[in-house]
């Protein structure tokens, strides 16, 4: 038995303990496909809470040649069921690098969960006018760039994208590893738009926040109000769950230097994880409870800088 299922179990247990001496039932485990365990949060999220990054996948859509991941179908009814099993309320879809620039399915995916959706979509330097506001209109509130995997556009592209959103209010979501965050930093302090750093600037572990990268990310935000998405725990720690100790020193870092400019995300359906080690979603919100042990702060994270950052 794993950690994190020693934790859940627990304290499971002890919840179930407590609503019976209380009169009530405890609430049902639910199985979510591609999250491992099946307990809700112990957290309790507030009315609004936001899930800022997940990605939708379907086999029906033609990847891009150039993309190298290609999980398998994760639905908008499967994460729904999340939703459901983490108490969410609004969320934000992710283009991810299987589809490249084709964005039919983010769009479509988030006009089928409606108005608690956001889009974040790959476009090159191409893009029209006539385009930008087309996907405005449906819900598409920035562009995302990557430098870790194949399938988008290239990072030469990241100004000219930047300049042609400006009007718009969108920002640029950036997936790059540490380093490349450093050497890209004069770029990045140029842009018109804000930039938002996915999975905390994959800064490496050990070094976590102090990684020079820290120090650009730190200064953007502070002049350029850059953002961070506290996500991806999983993908960098070498310690694992339940605690994911070592991202925790680097998340409450990213809380302490500017609860404002923070956001969380599940990352679901983890594309990266293989099939049989998908991380339990409920110990991934939990993680919060240690990140920003201040409820008021919490609740900042998922549902007021949500709404600044994607006009919720």
């Amino acid at each position: 038995m794993t950690p994190s299922m020693t934790r859940r179990a627990h304290l499971a247990a002890l919840m179930a303990g407590a609503a019976a001496s209380a009169g009530l039932r405890p609430a049902s485990a639910q199985t979510v496909p591609w999250s491992s365990g099946t307990e809700r949060p112990t957290i309790t999220v507030p009315p609004g809470a936001t899930d800022c990054h997940h990605h939708i996948y379907d086999a029906r859509f033609p990847a891009s040649p150039a993309a190298t991941l290609r999980p398998p179908d994760a639905s908008v009814a499967d994460y729904k069921l999340l939703m459901q099993r983490l108490g969410l309320s609004r969320h934000v879809v992710v283009q991810p690098s299987t589809y490249g620039l084709d964005n039919s399915l983010l769009v479509q995916s988030v006009k089928e969960f409606g108005p608690t959706a956001r889009g974040i979509a790959m476009l090159d330097a191409s893009v029209t006018p006539e385009e930008l506001k087309r996907l405005n209109a449906a819900g598409i509130r920035g562009v995302r760039f990557g430098t870790r995997l194949p399938g988008g556009a290239p990072i030469s592209d990241l100004v000219p994208v930047a300049r042609k959103i400006a009007d718009f209010g969108w920002h640029i979501q950036l997936v790059s590893d540490g380093d490349k965050i450093v050497e890209l930093a004069g770029t990045l302090k140029e842009m018109p738009v804000p930039v938002v750093f996915d999975h905390m600037g994959h800064l490496p572990e050990p070094a976590g926040p102090d990684y020079p990268g820290f120090k650009v990310i730190a200064d953007l935000i502070e002049k350029n109000g850059a953002w961070v998405k506290l996500t991806g725990a999983y993908i960098l720690s070498k310690v694992g769950p339940p605690s994911y100790a070592d991202r925790s020193r680097l998340a409450r870092a990213y809380v302490a230097l500017a609860p404002e400019r923070v956001v969380w995300g599940s990352d679901w359906p983890h594309p990266t994880s293989p099939a049989d080690a998908k991380p339990d979603d409920a110990v991934l919100l939990d993680l919060l409870a240690n990140w920003a042990p201040d409820e008021a702060v919490r609740n900042r994270i998922l549902v007021a800088n949500p709404a600044t950052l994607y006009g919720f």
